[in-house]
């Protein structure tokens, strides 16, 4: 990947992902007037929905600012004895999808755990993890929108294991996290697109999630953001099918 002249690999690895989102989620936006694949009616999302959009934005907006110092501190430190064994520009594709992989397990094991204790702890899901299930049909730009302690925990951490474990320079880095950023607004997005990548290529998507969003499946699906590996292995993962709706649109049923 290039080089942007007079920034630095640390400030694009901060930058570009914030606004990746933003970008991809107001993509989203623009597409809401699809009711034929929205998996949650109008008139629904407004009834369950406990919060405000513009609430949502602010939210959102607070986690990424604590995200860009933890990260700004997280390169300062540690981005010169990343991936040391090759320079940048020698390195092979095989090595960079190595490192793009063991970064997305290393992500799936920390969030699955992480998300896992704050719903089974009732007192960090009533103080913390609540705050995300305040939506209970997901939109785009409310990917992120967490408790300030549970953004810090689940996602910066999470993040800056998988950059630290796998070894990726602050230059992979800015595809990784923009890719991690993508996938999780499109997990979150609430519309259930014909020929979706990510619903083709990943069984965690965006009805996998919609399932652990409701209050039936809340117990369930707490893999994020790539695999269901764990949800699996443990038992806690949900099947479901895709089923038209009465009322046009359609909606994830349990199996």
């Amino acid at each position: 990947m290039g080089r942007v002249p007079w920034v630095s690999d640390e400030l694009l690895g901060t930058i570009v992902p914030i606004a990746v989102y933003w970008l991809y989620s107001g993509l989203y936006c623009l597409l809401q007037g699809l009711d034929r694949f929205r998996m949650h009616s109008r008139k629904e999302e407004d009834a369950k929905n406990a919060i405000s959009k513009a609430t949502v934005v602010k939210g959102v907006l607070l986690q990424q600012s604590v995200q860009a110092a933890v990260s700004i501190l997280l390169f300062t430190v540690a981005g010169d004895n990343t991936a040391v064994s090759l320079p940048e520009s020698q390195g092979s594709l095989f090595l960079y999808a190595k490192q793009f992989l063991f970064a997305m397990l290393v992500m799936d094991t920390w969030q699955y755990f992480m998300h896992r204790y704050m719903h089974h702890n009732k007192f960090l899901y009533r103080h913390i993890h609540s705050q995300h299930h305040r939506l209970v049909v997901p939109y785009s730009f409310g990917a992120l929108y967490n408790h300030p302690i549970e953004g810090l925990l689940l996602d910066t951490v999470g993040g800056a294991l998988s950059f630290l474990i796998s070894g990726m320079s602050p230059r992979t880095a800015i595809l990784f996290f923009s890719f991690a950023t993508i996938k999780t607004v499109d997990d979150h997005c609430g519309l259930w697109l014909p020929g979706n990548p990510f619903h083709l290529l990943f069984q965690n998507n965006t009805a996998y999630h919609d399932i652990h969003h409701q209050l039936y499946g809340s117990k369930y699906n707490f893999s994020q953001p790539f695999f269901v590996m764990w949800d699996r292995i443990l038992g806690t993962y949900m099947p479901y099918s895709i089923e038209r709706r009465v009322d046009g649109g359609l909606v994830a049923r349990p199996i």
